[in-house]
């Protein structure tokens, strides 16, 4: 599946697009005979609503789609990207007076709009192709589908094939394809580099838990993403019920998104030096299992007790989380799928997130509505703190209580970001729960695009 645009050619058909506001003077602007099928249509430019118009001998000639009117357009991303499918099998070029994001959104989605999981099952993609829009950064928006198109590859994966091997391999994959250097800790060695929590949430499992790092690049300011890896989640000795283990393949969302924006930057050249770490485990059942009630030491120092086995994802970045801060790079960002708290607060559309920097939240801020990448700010509540703090540990990883889930969690995690300045992390869901205009039933990414468009501000690129 290549999630790219049609080389240029002379018999594109116009794929004219129309608000309600100009379907009055697109009319009048038609021969007699298209704007009396337009009219037999019923066309009256609702977003993404499409009107193929016949030549002389039947075949397709152009096309128009519907834009809506504003309110439409700001109830639904991608709305034009529902268009594709009802295309004939040609290719188009674009006639619209979109510029800028906007344009950028239909291209984008346009592209995604193409995406299908076809691994299990065979699946028919859309046949009509777009050339890139005048106007765009073809490079860029086809790079960015990629790596979006990667992260919804590796969540919709289900964990029988989507281990800590696999999740490794899908990294040195990328690592080779970038020229990037990939190296990985596994099993018992892991106690003997020092990441102890790692190693403790993942004993249990069959599939040895490991710490994947990618490094590219060798000038410019330094980020360093962090993952989430836990490739499925039973809960531990705190086992889910069902209902809540049927959706675990993508507890790795947050490790997926930061492969698919690594992919992004090293795609795009973008002049920084970048890390990629990543905790891959399995949260399983054994006799080894690390139980609730445990004090367990971190990387950093810090002792952790465990008070609910379940809550296993803050404690693998807490050891990545550290390493991170080791080299004390310009910007720290983690990417989980951490807690259903952040899901009841925000829904599954939004990625909450939170910032040590208020310059960095505003640039996110500012950025996520340029790429229809929705975010929003909660805070490192600082009040919050004595909730983490169990009084036998340094930390407890699972408070009681119920409240403030996400805010405390993201305060665990930034216990372990203590010598770099900027820490940004993001409490993702990594699935779209119902079809919509270029986002499938399925593993999507959060975050990314947000992040990818506010870098070069953050980062003086």
């Amino acid at each position: 599946m290549s999630l790219t645009f049609a080389p240029s050619a002379k018999d594109a058909l116009p794929l004219t697009l129309v608000d309600k506001e100009g379907l009055e003077d697109f009319t009048a602007s038609l021969s007699a005979p298209h704007a009396a099928w337009l009219a037999a249509s019923g066309f009256r430019a609702a977003l993404g609503a499409v009107v193929v118009f016949p030549g002389k001998e039947g075949a397709p000639e152009a096309a128009v789609v519907g834009l809506g009117d504003a309110r439409a357009r700001s109830r639904k991303r991608f709305g034009v990207a529902s268009a594709r499918a009802k295309l004939p099998d040609a290719t188009f070029r674009l006639v619209t007076d979109l510029t800028g994001p906007a344009l950028d959104e239909v291209a984008l989605g346009w592209l995604l709009a193409g995406y299908r999981f076809d691994r299990y099952a065979k699946k028919s993609a859309p046949k009509a192709m777009l050339i890139a829009p005048d106007g765009v950064d073809a490079a860029r928006i086809e790079a960015i589908a990629a790596g979006e198109a990667l992260t919804r590859d590796l969540i919709n994966t289900p964990a029988n094939d989507m281990g800590p091997d696999e999740l490794e391999a899908a990294v040195r994959t990328l690592g080779d394809t970038f020229g990037a250097e990939v190296a990985v800790t596994t099993g018992d060695a892991l106690i003997e580099a020092n990441f102890p929590l790692i190693h403790a949430v993942g004993r249990a499992a069959t599939r040895a838990p490991r710490l994947i790092d990618l490094r590219w690049g060798t000038r410019g300011p330094t980020l360093t993403l962090v993952g989430k890896g836990v490739c499925f989640d039973t809960g531990g000795l705190d086992l889910k019920p069902a209902a809540a283990m049927g959706l675990m393949k993508k507890d790795m969302g947050g490790a997926a998104t930061t492969v698919g924006l690594a992919h992004m930057i090293m795609a795009l050249g973008l002049p920084l030096q970048l890390r990629l770490l990543i905790p891959a485990v399995e949260n399983a059942v054994a006799g080894d299992a690390f139980r609730p009630g445990d004090i367990l030491t971190s990387r950093k120092g810090l002792t952790v007790e465990i008070n609910n086995t379940d809550a296993e994802g803050r404690l693998v970045l807490a050891d990545a989380l550290a390493l991170a801060d080791e080299e004390m790079p310009d910007l720290v960002v983690s990417m989980a799928t951490l807690t259903g708290a952040a899901r009841v607060a925000v829904g599954p559309d939004l990625a909450p997130f939170y910032a040590s920097d208020g310059m960095d939240a505003d640039a996110l801020r500012h950025a996520a509505p340029k790429v229809a990448d929705p975010v929003w700010e909660l805070p490192f509540w600082a009040p919050y703190e004595t909730m983490i703090e169990p009084g036998i540990a340094d930390l407890d990883n699972a408070p009681k209580g119920g409240f403030a889930g996400s805010i405390t969690a993201a305060l665990f995690l930034k216990r372990f970001v203590t010598d770099t300045d900027r820490y940004l992390h993001f409490d993702v869901y990594g699935w779209q729960p119902s079809a919509a205009p270029a986002r499938p039933v399925g593993g999507v990414g959060q975050g990314a695009r947000a992040l990818l468009e506010a870098l070069p501000g953050m980062l003086k690129l």
